[in-house]
């Protein structure tokens, strides 16, 4: 069974081993920045770990990993602009190192990049990791469009919350464990089973992300916590405290999130406390628990060896339980 590190350090060594021109040095050095940046390279991770459970050579799906790495990056880029943020990975964001207009022609490239490193593949492989990354660029700019709409929304239900980080955050975890199998040539029904896989993980960091925005250190998030509160985000917590609370503390979180006359940091205070005293954070952490081991019941069908679905297994269980 192979390391986590392993798949990691074959996908930095890809990612160091990408070219791009120096010529604008002004519309490649952003890219360079954010893909030095130190991330998790779960996605990407996943593409290898996928491939090889299918009895391929991981190093056969580089390629497709750094493309949903590099489409990932564009998302953040972009989605750092949108949310005005200042800190990506506990570094200055593209838009804040340079400026908007550098930033957004920069993620546009990358974007391009991530269907240029899919033209490795033979005709067969390229039309149908194509085809998949098509769906799922689409499937994301949605997600990104309802987060965007639901920020001013007020009867936003659980179930929106969780179709919109379904299209956000799983459909591309989905994709690159699917990516993978296209790779390795896996069956239709296979291929069908890692993607529903990666949905229920995808589903699981989220909700695990949401948990950390708000009760996370940031010297390990790299990013200010809390800042879901302030841009009125009504994330899972939001919703867990609404269906437990009383009405005097219904009324108080509304009134939180409908306000601007208040300092920050007292409003994270308040709406944390919130949280607490409704269970919040102890209900999603079950809810991560339970997308989870959802996830985990796709692997135990796949037609792959016991040792690769224990892989995934473990892989599974540590990203449950990452305070990072």
């Amino acid at each position: 069974m192979k390391s986590i590190k392993f798949y990691a350090d074959l996908i930095n060594t890809g990612l160091k081993g990408l070219y791009f021109s120096n010529n604008p040095k002004t519309l490649y050095d952003p890219i360079k920045y954010i893909l030095d940046l130190e991330g998790k390279r779960i996605r990407p991770v996943l593409t290898l770990m996928s491939c090889n459970s299918f009895g391929l050579d991981p190093k056969e799906a580089i390629n497709a990993g750094l493309s949903l790495e590099c489409f990932h990056n564009f998302t953040l880029m972009h989605d750092d602009i949108m949310d005005s943020a200042l800190t990506r990975r506990g570094k200055q964001t593209v838009h804040i190192k340079w400026d908007t207009n550098r930033a957004i022609l920069s993620g546009d490239a990358m974007l391009i990049y991530s269907y240029k490193l899919l033209e490795s593949y033979d005709f067969k492989t390229y039309f149908n990791l194509n085809k998949l990354l098509n769906k799922t660029a689409l499937e994301v700019c949605e997600g990104q469009q309802y987060d965007i709409d639901f920020e001013t929304k007020s009867n936003i239900d659980f179930n929106q919350y969780l179709e919109m980080i379904r299209l956000k955050t799983a459909v591309l975890v989905g994709a690159a464990l699917q990516m993978g199998a296209i790779v390795a040539n896996a069956s239709d029904k296979d291929q069908e089973r890692i993607y529903n896989f990666g949905i229920n993980l995808g589903l699981a960091f989220q909700l695990q992300d949401d948990l950390l925005d708000v009760f996370g250190d940031y010297d390990l998030v790299g990013k200010k916590i809390g800042g879901d509160i302030l841009e009125n985000k009504k994330t899972v917590l939001f919703h867990m405290t609404k269906s437990n609370a009383t009405k005097t503390q219904t009324e108080e979180l509304e009134k939180l999130f409908g306000t601007k006359k208040i300092s920050s940091e007292l409003k994270i205070s308040k709406v944390t406390s919130l949280f607490r005293e409704t269970k919040a954070d102890v209900r999603t952490s079950k809810l991560v628990e339970d997308y989870t081991n959802s996830a985990i019941k796709y692997i135990d069908d796949l037609s792959i060896e016991e040792s690769q679905k224990e892989e995934f297994r473990v892989f599974s269980r540590e990203l449950m339980n990452r305070k990072l």
